[in-house]
């Protein structure tokens, strides 16, 4: 039996598909948790985060439908904790019944996390994360012209609002969930990034922003001091030249040459790119670890014999 702390990040498409009603989700979460459970099975300490970003789109598309004096839109570190919170109830629900069913004595706990960001990073000036409903350009003018959102062309779809998407520097929660782990049981915590927070003259204060999932992950995962980061995706591996002829799987890779891969634009960005990113950043910052990329199919076969895309240093 192994021991080993493991990260593990879902995406958030993987709970949300065609379907956004709330049972759809929890169906969705029911299956993750039937896989998720084979690693503690094993022996291994669990955290698991998860994305959000299908899930906070809708919600800000029904808070910008409900709008009215009387009742307001909330703003977006609101509706980032509201996602957080309601994703990691269905999944930590879905992960205690799994757990009861086989009989393993152990809780589930979700954490609500407040992610440190700096008020001076250039993504505060720089905005590039495109969020909610696409608008048409005489549409997405009259709304920066009635506030201070700014609104960009998304690739010939239509205009969407932009917010800052700030590096993760500190989980403000750590030893709270440090504290959760070390007493043996699975966490929940950094849903979609975590709630986005500065500090400003002496308190924590919420920010228009959205922090990448996986690298808040591999914030979490490194603070924490795991063994293993695994990013979960649409596909069991990581691959060059992807959908092309010479399409190559990449299995156990070093980190130099994921570089190579990235300075070739192999990855897609704001796809595998990130993804690829954040575990080069876990393996170079703690050696002998292993970071993942692989699908939540493929569990089973990364527990019993290493498969999936292995990055090391």
């Amino acid at each position: 039996m192994s021991n080993r702390k493991i990260v593990v990040a879902l995406g958030g498409n993987a709970i949300l598909s065609d379907n956004p009603t709330a049972q759809a989700q929890k169906d969705a979460l029911k299956q993750t948790a039937e896989f998720l459970v084979k690693l503690i099975q094993n022996g291994d300490e669990l955290i698991i985060t998860h994305g959000n970003g299908p899930q906070v789109g809708n919600l800000l598309l029904q808070n910008i439908a409900a709008d009215s004096e009387k009742n307001p839109a909330f703003e977006l570190d609101s509706l980032v904790a509201m996602t957080e919170g309601s994703i990691g109830y269905w999944l930590q629900n879905a992960m205690q019944n799994a757990l009861d069913e086989l009989g393993i004595d152990k809780s589930v706990a979700s954490v609500v996390t407040q992610v440190i960001v700096d008020k001076d990073d250039p993504a505060f000036t720089n905005l590039s994360k495109p969020i909610g409903p696409f608008y048409s350009e005489e549409e997405a003018k009259a709304e920066m012209e009635k506030s201070d959102a700014t609104f960009v062309e998304d690739a010939g779809r239509g205009w969407r609002k932009v917010v800052a998407s700030p590096k993760p520097v500190a989980i403000k929660e750590l030893e709270v969930i440090r504290t959760l782990v070390e007493s043996g049981h699975v966490v929940v915590a950094g849903g979609g990034g975590g709630v986005p927070v500065i500090e400003e003259d002496g308190k924590l204060k919420g920010v228009e922003a959205v922090i990448d999932k996986d690298f808040a992950s591999q914030k979490l995962a490194a603070d924490l001091d795991a063994d293993m980061f695994i990013v979960l995706t649409g596909v069991d591996y990581v691959y060059v030249n992807f959908n092309k002829p010479n399409q190559e799987r990449l299995e156990k890779v070093s980190i130099e040459d994921m570089k190579k891969y990235i300075d070739e634009d192999q990855f897609a960005p704001g796809s595998m790119l990130p993804k690829v990113e954040a575990t080069i950043k876990f393996a170079e910052e703690k050696p002998g670890s292993e970071a993942v990329i692989t699908s939540l199919e493929n569990l089973e076969q990364l527990i019993e014999s290493n498969a999936g895309t292995i990055i090391t240093k």
